[in-house]
């Protein structure tokens, strides 16, 4: 044994090592490119890996110069097309922010080199390797279920048949989250044992000897994992599977846990950077929970309590781990799994094999089939949106830091031991005292900390007082979405509010907004609203007089009196305080709303500290600002540039009245409209005065006390994770 894990670990070593450097290689700027299966289309855009003429693996991406380019495209199997290319090796853009998608982490957790963009492609051949053929199988039969099944039921069948979640719609997928119900709709390891379970029992039906019958499952398990996407946890279940059948078949005894560690050591070794995979992370955690509780799962006969059991012992040991990824924790998954495991396990995941086996051989019949089976799916739908709608069903937690889930990961370990002891009570203290530390620990800070959001070409920023006592958020982004061909756009429209702001409040652990400021009707500024207001519980909204009357603020306003949040007009003179920090809005003067000029511009005072948020208040504002409260204004520490730093704003008696220690320009990287204006920066450095720019440096962080402040970016951030790697 301990010859086989020295060899096993120089084996990892020296291969890794070789990979490492392979990576590193330069890429030529003409070279050849051959497409795996790992690609989507969607707009003009073709992205997917690919590998390179010098073995590299790189992350493609490829504009369609027209619609009947991109329809070419749409109508074969990519895998195996070789082409020759022209194009650059160009780096990932900066995530948002610490807590949002990191496209750098993502690529490396794919054994892949960088982002090649490419500018000229060229067909040469096509590879006919067993890996392209299966891929244009299952091409295939994802046009299959296209052409064949009601468009109800398209998304569905794609994710359990073949594990494409391409067509699956945002908002049931984020109902499934809420459930904690996401792994059911799609391929499983508990999908493909129960594939195999079904195919083994149908060949000994048909009289096929059990030695045969075996045979066939080993032959098809890894057929059927190609086609179904080869997500981890395929890959997991089908080593597992075929070790278990190979061990029978040579009268040896293989138990499942070495089965595991196996396939652990196999993956690993075949591609290292799988280990970063969440799915794959999360697949053999779960695993492990259910073979290493056997004794609490047999501890009761009762069919609903055991599987009863099985969630609660995986929901437990996985959650530290979800927490860390997600920060949220669905609190409804205990109950939810225990109706919706049998439910698509046993019945819909079934059904649609035989849907697909019918609308291939008698479509008739399979038309039948779905004229009974679609109403009572969407009745299913329906129940689980209905379901999902129930507030306080998710635990927002923030991402805790590793000592605090490695605490809760022993926690749990040790209250598993309890519980086979019959010793609830310290069972139930093991799991409890993590939770409430992991509960408060996002409010213990002293210090109040003011966050910048990167949200592209828009604004948004965060204000957490000292023990999160208060939270407010002024504006929420928004993309200025302009018309385009049809062919071009997107199938999800990017949401702003969606993939950046709420994942940040998550990620900071915050579960109540005391006040959200919309600070004038923009879409830049105000879009991300309504995802906010649906994930994060809001108490009241300022708005600008007279705002609230424009048609880009018609869906925030329908949404605020459906959830009946207190919608409050505020203007100059407004001011308050809590504790030792001072607000006061210095704009609007009146109650006609005619746009920037009437933004509502709040100044935050904390000891000598003080903070001006102007929204998108242009020259004629910032004057009149001065006019009305020089004193005020005085000696600024952060100025948040009015208008994103545009030529109409920004003026130099502004500048030269306020003296900002630090100005913060807001704005989207390459944006079309050119901000922050070169001349407004030219007068920003012939005065003096820094600047920090989200678009260049990400998401901007600060943390304030009465007598120093701290300022932290993502691009810092990253450098000094790097750097810890190292």
């Amino acid at each position: 044994m301990i010859t086989a894990l020295v060899i096993i670990s120089f084996s990892t070593y020296f291969y890794t090592s070789q990979t490492l450097q392979h990576r590193n290689q330069p890429i030529p700027k003409n070279t050849t490119l051959t497409w795996t299966d790992a690609y989507t289309i969607n707009g003009s855009k073709l992205r997917g890996f690919a590998k390179l003429e010098n073995g590299a693996k790189v992350y493609a991406v490829q504009t369609f110069r027209s619609q009947q380019e991109k329809e070419k495209y749409e109508q074969i199997s990519l895998s195996g097309y070789t082409f020759q290319v022209k194009g650059e090796l160009v780096p990932p853009t900066l995530p948002a922010h610490q807590y949002a998608f990191s496209m750098e982490n993502y690529i490396k957790s794919h054994a892949a080199q960088g982002i090649y963009e490419i500018d000229q492609a060229t067909y040469i051949k096509r590879e006919n390797s067993l890996a392209a053929i299966l891929a244009k199988q299952r091409f295939y039969v994802k046009k299959h279920i296209e052409k064949t099944f009601p468009e109800s039921l398209v998304a569905e069948a794609q994710s359990l048949l073949i594990g494409d979640q391409e067509n699956v719609d945002q908002d049931l997928n984020r109902a499934y989250q809420k459930l904690g119900i996401t792994h059911l709709f799609a391929i499983s390891g508990l999908h493909v044992a129960l594939v195999s379970l079904l195919v083994y029992e149908l060949l000994l039906r048909l009289h096929i000897r059990r030695e045969h019958a075996s045979l066939v499952i080993m032959i098809a398990l890894p057929i059927y994992a190609c086609i179904a996407g080869g997500a981890p946890s395929v890959w997991r279940s089908v080593i597992v599977v075929e070790m278990l059948m190979i061990s029978k078949v040579f009268s040896s005894k293989l138990s499942i846990d070495d089965a595991l560690s196996l396939s652990f050591i196999l993956l690993v070794l075949y591609q290292p950077s799988i280990i970063f995979q969440i799915g794959f992370q999360l697949s053999y955690l779960a695993t492990v929970a259910l073979i290493f509780s056997s004794a609490i799962l047999q501890s009761t006969q009762n069919a609903i309590l055991q599987s009863f059991y099985m969630t609660i012992v995986c929901q437990l040991l996985v959650y530290p781990l979800l927490i860390y990824h997600f920060f949220e924790l669905s609190l409804s998954s205990f109950l939810a799994n225990i109706i919706f495991v049998p439910l698509f396990s046993f019945i819909i995941l079934p059904i649609n094999i035989i849907l697909l086996g019918l609308t291939s051989i008698f479509q008739p019949l399979a038309q039948l089939l779905f004229f009974v089976y679609e109403p009572l799916r969407e009745l299913v739908t329906k129940c689980i949106m209905w379901l999902q709608a129930i507030p306080y069903q998710m635990w927002v937690t923030g991402r805790p830091s590793v000592i605090v889930c490695c605490m809760a990961f022993i926690g749990i370990l040790a209250a598993f031991v309890y519980f086979e002891k019959r010793n609830y009570f310290m069972a139930t203290l093991c799991i409890i005292i993590p939770v409430f530390v992991i509960h408060i620990a996002p409010s213990m800070h002293k210090d109040v900390r003011i966050t910048f959001l990167n949200v592209g070409q828009g604004d948004s920023a965060i204000i957490e007082l000292p023990y999160r006592k208060k939270v407010y958020v002024i504006d929420t982004g928004g993309l200025l979405r302009f018309d385009q061909d049809k062919w071009k756009q997107s199938k999800i429209e990017f949401e702003v509010g969606r993939k950046i702001v709420v994942p940040y409040l998550k990620g900071r652990g915050i579960r109540l907004v005391n006040t959200l400021i919309m600070t004038h009707a923009d879409a830049d500024h105000v879009e991300g609203a309504e995802e906010v207001m649906e994930e994060i519980r809001v108490k009241e909204i300022h708005i600008t007089p007279s705002s609230w009357e424009k048609p880009v603020m018609r869906d925030v306003i329908e949404l605020v009196k459906k959830k009946r949040i207190p919608l409050k007009e505020k203007m100059v003179g407004e001011k308050w305080r809590e504790g030792d920090v001072y607000f006061e809005y210095l704009t609007p003067t009146d109650t006609h709303y005619e746009g920037n000029n009437d933004s509502l511009v709040l100044l935050l005072r904390y000891g000598a500290f003080k903070l001006l948020l102007t929204g998108d208040l242009e020259e004629e504002g910032e004057l009149q600002l001065v006019k009305n409260k020089t004193q005020s204004l005085e000696h600024l520490t952060i100025l948040k540039a009015g208008h994103h730093g545009s030529k109409t704003s920004s003026a130099e008696p502004f500048l030269e009245a306020t003296k900002p220690i630090l100005t913060i320009f807001s704005t989207g990287l390459n944006n079309r409209y050119g901000h922050p204006s070169k001349e407004v920066v030219e007068r920003y450095n012939r005065l003096e005065l820094p600047t920090l720019n989200t678009a260049e440096v990400g998401t901007i962080e600060m943390n304030v006390t009465k007598n120093r402040w701290d300022i932290m970016t993502t691009a810092q951030l990253i450098e000094k994770k790097k750097a810890l790697s190292k």
